[in-house]
């Protein structure tokens, strides 16, 4: 028996924060359907919104292209839904964004390309990776596309976009979800077997080894330590 989805409230700002599309005056985000019958040139646009979406910008390699799925599109054999399934769950998307990422970090990426927002609150990202744990990964991606969500804003024609604003936090810019580094966060590199700094404020400091540490550096007492460990 398959585990539901755990309930979760939406206790962050973002859901209250009004979409693109509803603010007069301002920029409109361009949208990349194929509901218009678009001729060759327009449906080149829309397949590369589709891997600027879904890869973004700096995943968008010569290995990345799926060009048996981009010639069934061009074709009407598959909709614009079918092809965004096939690119996340593409070998290569895996190897770049799941292969090098827990869970958590995972849901959050596949919510803002996916769904075009960003993730409500830590509720909602623990209920997504228990399906990824119970159920595996196309199980995940299924219910985020099948989600009324996905069908209200995009259905099966439309490539997903960046349609929620995300509250800015102080000294923090807002950058769009195509943008953000995918992988390596501090969780990822923690598990890379690299020394860790054992003193506060460390990880802003440099000191070639042909220095000779001051008074007050830690290297004297790591050092000191070591020698006493050695007695």
């Amino acid at each position: 028996m398959s585990i539901p989805i755990l309930k979760y409230s939406l206790s962050t700002q973002n859901q209250r924060v009004n979409s693109f599309e509803y603010l007069a005056g301002e920029e409109q985000p361009k949208v990349y359907t194929t509901d218009n019958l678009p001729n060759a040139c327009e449906m080149d646009q829309i397949i590369w919104a589709a891997y600027r979406q879904i890869f973004s910008e700096h995943q968008i390699l010569s290995n990345t292209r799926q060009i048996f799925l981009e010639s069934q599109l061009r074709f009407n054999q598959i909709k614009v839904k079918d092809f965004i399934k096939a690119l996340v769950l593409s070998d290569i998307f895996r190897l770049l964004n799941y292969d090098v990422n827990n869970n958590y970090r995972f849901v959050e990426m596949c919510i803002q390309r996916i769904l075009g927002r960003d993730i409500y609150n830590e509720r909602e990202k623990l209920a997504f990776s228990v399906i990824i744990g119970s159920q595996g990964l196309q199980s995940f991606i299924d219910l985020l596309l099948d989600s009324d969500e996905y069908v209200e804003n995009f259905g099966d024609n439309t490539v997903p976009y960046q349609r929620r604003r995300v509250i800015v936090q102080r000294n923090k810019g807002e950058m769009p979800f195509n943008l953000k580094t995918p992988r390596l966060n501090q969780s990822f590199l923690n598990k890379q077997g690299l020394p860790q700094l054992l003193w506060p404020g460390a990880v802003h400091r440099f000191r070639p080894q042909e220095q000779t540490p001051k008074a007050g550096d830690p290297a004297l007492f790591l050092s000191m330590v070591n020698e006493i460990s050695f007695i």
